[in-house]
């Protein structure tokens, strides 16, 4: 009976020693079926066209497709509860806005998920805003808007992107600095926003910088400043909003996360594949003409510059939200 549990324990320990763990031997298989990566904005949007973008670089470095699934709605709420049913395997992702991280938690009660609990994958760029105007305005600077803002007594509406969204609260913030008269007016997709814009119905757009680039090329638009800290390389013809508002500084930013228990070591392969995708100046280059700057961030760098955006942020969304009440 000895030499039998010797042998059985024995065998016990061999196959133990062998035998990898569920979430690394999970890793070393994976891909091996497509993946889908969800978008929190319909198609032809900004968020939608740089997910596209990265898609068609990261699919052949992953051996796999990488399918782009359009959940637009309520700020990032719908895309986020789906990932958070999804099973962490992996193969259901979401390339979430900085709304899901910096605004949702604060401004929606009550939400059946923590998006603590989301696994950070890699950071994809950032994604100053700008202040733009129908070419119909009597306006060239941003200055002058706000002086404008101020004498039309019914004030001016101003498109704010999805309600609740960093763009929206940015906006907020501007007008609670600037004391520009503004009313937030907010559209279901860019392209309806911007052709308000183009008409000159709606008078006044703050969005991402790839919004613009047809608008403007045509003359329909003007832009009036960028959200970036300093003016940007690419587009030095427009002043940052700081020159009018010291100090005022605000962008968008897009990150590929997963769901709750997804393994580490796929996070790590997927952070590992998303920044050889992002280190191609071919797409670098799309990314910069869509107004989106790359930037690569290890998996602990990218936990800290959340963190460090939601304790920023927090204290303003706050102030909005209160002033709404």
């Amino acid at each position: 009976m000895r030499f039998l549990n010797a042998v059985l324990a024995a065998a016990i320990g061999i196959g133990a020693a062998t035998l990898p763990d569920a979430p690394q031997a999970q890793a070393q298989g994976y891909p091996n079926q497509p993946i889908k990566v969800m978008v929190q904005q319909g198609a032809g949007g900004s968020l939608d066209i740089a997910m596209r973008i990265l898609a068609e670089h990261l699919s052949p470095i992953l051996g796999q497709q990488v399918i782009v699934v359009n959940q637009p709605g309520a700020g990032g709420l719908i895309a986020a509860r789906a990932l958070a049913s999804a099973p962490p395997d992996g193969y259901t992702l979401f390339m979430a806005a900085s709304s899901v991280f910096v605004s949702l938690p604060e401004l929606q009660a009550n939400l059946p998920f923590d998006v603590n609990d989301f696994v950070q994958i890699g950071y994809i760029g950032e994604q100053p805003f700008a202040m733009g105007v129908a070419s119909s305005l009597p306006v060239n600077s941003l200055a002058e808007l706000i002086e404008y803002s101020k004498k039309t007594p019914e004030g001016l509406n101003a498109v704010a992107g999805t309600l609740g969204g960093l763009q929206h609260m940015s906006l907020e913030w501007f007008r609670a600095r600037s004391k520009a008269n503004l009313t937030m007016v907010h559209y279901p997709t860019t392209a309806a926003a911007m052709g308000d814009v183009m008409s000159g119905r709606v008078p006044v757009i703050w969005d991402s910088l790839s919004t613009f680039g047809a608008a403007v090329a045509t003359g329909q638009v003007k832009v009036l400043a960028v959200t970036s800290p300093q003016r940007l390389a690419t587009l030095p013809q427009y002043p940052p909003v700081s020159d009018t508002l010291p100090g005022f500084a605000a962008q968008g930013w897009l990150t590929l996360i997963g769901p709750k228990g997804l393994p580490q070591e796929i996070a790590q392969k997927l952070n590992t594949e998303l920044r050889t995708a992002l280190s191609n100046p071919k797409l670098q280059k799309r990314f910069q003409d869509l107004g989106t700057f790359t930037r690569q961030m290890t998996l602990q760098e990218l936990a800290a510059f959340v963190r460090n955006e939601r304790d920023q942020w927090r204290p303003i969304v706050q102030q909005v939200r209160d002033a709404k009440k």
